[in-house]
């Protein structure tokens, strides 16, 4: 169990979203996604800032020139935005770091300008999500769109050429969702990162799904 430290969770009414004591998951997206980049000034998207770790790994790089991040919630920006959570100032005060109020998965459909309110059909080198549970276990049934070719295919087109998308998930690896991005992408793979859990003394783990667009 956790002693004396702080825990930060956060829920969405009955649904449990994260924890400050489970954050490996999140940093693996950002570091494994970066592996598969090859450039050396990269713009990238996260969808869904919760409490910041997969964005504060992004901008651990320093081929990071510009990091966009949607967050559907405006309590959560404020969070950070007053330093109400423990990397809230990191991000905030980062330059290349910018915290946008949207619904991620409207901006990622095909009938969208895009991520960048300043430039529409700008493309990104990396696009990285952390929002829904799973492919399956999806917060709102609006979502389910973003899962499918269609989705992934519209995605795959705010990609610049050599660009990554990746994809956190606490459910095992979805074998649909697996063929989804091997149609649309040259390669994909999905990765099982462990962590320790402090609640049950044993390991916990959770999915990390990575696809790379042609160059």
């Amino acid at each position: 169990m956790a002693q004396n430290r702080d825990v930060f969770e956060v829920k969405l009414d009955d649904d449990f979203l994260m924890s400050s004591l489970f954050t490996v998951g999140e940093i693996a997206l950002a570091d494994i996604a970066f592996g598969m980049l090859e450039n050396t000034e990269i713009d990238v998207v996260v969808g869904g800032l919760g409490l910041g770790f997969t964005a504060n790994a992004v901008l651990e790089n320093e081929s990071v020139r510009t990091l966009t991040v949607i967050e559907a919630l405006d309590a959560v920006i404020g969070w950070h935005q007053e330093g109400l959570v423990p990397l809230g100032r990191r991000l905030t005060s980062d330059p290349r770091c910018r915290i946008l109020q949207g619904d991620f998965f409207a901006l990622a459909a095909p009938s969208s300008d895009g991520f960048d309110p300043q430039e529409a059909g700008r493309r990104f080198d990396a696009v990285l999500v952390d929002i829904d549970h799973s492919p399956v276990h999806v917060l709102n049934d609006r979502n389910r769109a973003f899962y499918t070719v269609q989705g992934m295919r519209a995605l795959e087109q705010m990609l610049c050429p050599g660009g990554v998308f990746g994809m956190w998930s606490n459910d095992p690896p979805d074998v649909e969702f697996g063929r989804v991005l091997k149609e649309v992408f040259v390669v994909s793979r999905a990765e099982i990162v462990e962590f320790p859990n402090p609640y049950s003394g044993d390991t916990s783990s959770c999915t990390i799904y990575v696809a790379a667009k042609k160059n």
